[in-house]
């Protein structure tokens, strides 16, 4: 597995892993509308395109090394509370996961975070979405729990985990 870190002209890729991640993750939590609207919103050309330019949100490409496809991607920000880290965004296309290609991404972030000062990765999971196991399964915890309005009328009910980053 190698993390590549991602510019704008990766943003069509970006795109199209979470449109085939996202198609299979949330398919029996949220409406096609909702997903489509969130797609829209949430993955447009301008708003990857804000996070590549902020100097703490990062977007790296996981590529599987020995065909050389892309897997998926992870997009983190860092600073965003005092000394904590947000994942934004982990997806893996379906024929992608159980292989430790999210495993090595989130070590991959602990490193990252570790070095740049933050002791504390937060992240949100929809309540009804199975990555929570995952998440569990590498340390975090749920901390905290929330509704979030995303616009249109449209709600999500989420988990919010952390887990604190020790040097």
């Amino acid at each position: 597995m190698k993390l590549l870190k991602a510019t704008e002209k990766d943003i069509p890729l970006i795109q199209d892993l979470a449109r085939r991640s996202w198609e299979n993750a949330y398919a029996d939590i949220l409406s096609d509308e909702q997903m489509e609207y969130m797609l829209s919103e949430m993955y447009s050309e301008a708003e990857i395109g804000s996070h590549l330019r902020n100097p703490d949100y990062h977007y790296y490409m996981i590529q599987d090394e020995s065909t050389g496809s892309y897997e998926g991607f992870i997009g983190y920000q860092y600073h965003y509370e005092e000394e904590t880290t947000k994942l934004h965004r982990i997806y893996l296309v379906p024929e992608s996961k159980g292989k430790g290609f999210g495993k090595g991404a989130l070590q991959f972030l602990n490193g990252k975070v570790s070095e740049n000062g933050d002791k504390r990765i937060i992240l949100n999971v929809n309540k009804n979405n199975a990555a929570r196991n995952f998440y569990e399964s590498q340390g975090y915890r749920v901390y905290d729990e929330g509704i979030f309005d995303i616009g249109r009328g449209y709600v999500m009910d989420d988990y919010l985990m952390e887990i604190l980053i020790h040097d």
